[in-house]
């Protein structure tokens, strides 16, 4: 008999295939909406609409903690779309026993955290489970942002170059650190970050230059890409020696035989963007905090339809294929 395994909630093929095979399947096929968030129609009013459940640990890390990581997680898949988050609820599941400091330390980072995204709780709802049925603290959120300017999809052409907004891999590396006690560098931190005002600057200043646009989280950049290219006529092509990857990153994925291209990040977006618009982009980007980093990774092109590869520095290229399973389970 088939049963769930870690992988069915990975972001990779074996998630993928979960979903479009079995919960569209019995849910809807012609009703789920398989994106960032769902686009429908309120009277006059185009909304986004998405939902998400957290349930990552350790619940405090360098860089944040669950309850922020919610906000941020909600917030991102909204304004990826091309939406202005508005609002969002709250659902809580507590193992018994929990301590009462802790759970409130993760309310004010939700609160804090929602504030400085400009969006408000609404709403919610809480449960409590016997001790040792849970793992102290699972978070839901949903969210609804409204559209203000055009949904970011659009269609992907020849020659569009990939922007990434900034290095990739810090939050994977740093709970996998933090999880199995690994004190390669203490200046470690997870990358979780609102990043609705990032993209509002893009779109603002470049309305209709960008074709897709997606956070990398679960899975990492490798699997946002193929996600974007499977089963279309053309690939998309990485240049390996303009990924931006923090030094101590670097160090850990080659030490553990890990590839950053597939660790995951909660605060990067990949852009499909025209390729005359690209270094407009760019500079938008680093002129906020969470795109400091942003730089031009690859473009699309037609050498292996379906497929993502990577070009070194040598001129080989190595196919990337989509993960059947996550590298680090609970990222998120």
């Amino acid at each position: 008999m088939k049963k769930i395994l870690p992988g069915h909630g990975s972001g990779g093929k074996l998630m993928n295939d979960m979903i479009s095979k079995t919960i569209k399947e019995i849910l809807g096929k012609d009703s789920i909406q398989i994106d960032d968030s769902a686009l429908l129609n309120l009277g006059a009013e185009r909304i986004a609409f998405t939902t998400d459940s957290y349930v990552i640990t350790p619940i405090f890390f360098p860089g944040g903690d669950i309850g922020s990581l919610a906000v941020h997680g909600t917030v991102n898949d909204l304004a990826v779309m091309g939406s202005a988050p508005k609002f969002l609820s709250c659902s809580l599941i507590l193992e018994e026993g929990f301590e009462f400091d802790s759970f409130e330390k993760i309310l004010l980072s939700m609160s804090v955290a929602a504030e400085n995204a400009g969006v408000k709780i609404v709403t919610g709802d809480t449960k409590v489970v016997p001790n040792g049925k849970g793992d102290k603290i699972y978070i839901n959120t949903t969210g609804i942002g409204i559209f203000t300017r055009e949904v970011q999809r659009r269609e992907i052409n020849i020659g569009d170059k990939i922007i990434v907004s900034g290095t990739i891999g810090d939050h994977g590396i740093t709970i996998m650190s933090l999880r199995n006690d690994l004190k390669f560098s203490n200046r470690l931190k997870s990358d979780s970050a609102p990043l609705n005002r990032l993209i509002e600057s893009i779109t603002e200043k470049y309305p209709g230059s960008i074709n897709f646009m997606r956070d990398a989280t679960r899975g990492g950049v490798a699997s946002v890409l193929n996600e974007i290219v499977t089963g279309r006529e053309f690939s998309a092509k990485i240049i390996d020696d303009m990924l931006p990857v923090n030094d101590e990153v670097k160090g850990i994925c080659s030490l553990l035989g890990l590839d950053p291209l597939y660790v995951a990040n909660e605060g990067k977006i990949i852009l499909i963007t025209k390729p005359e618009d690209a270094d407009g982009i760019i500079k938008v980007m680093q002129q906020n905090e969470y795109g400091k980093d942003a730089a031009i990774i690859g473009e699309i092109d037609s050498l292996y339809p379906g497929k993502v590869y990577i070009e070194t520095f040598i001129g080989g290229k190595r196919l990337l294929p989509l993960l059947v399973e996550e590298q680090l389970p609970r990222i998120c």
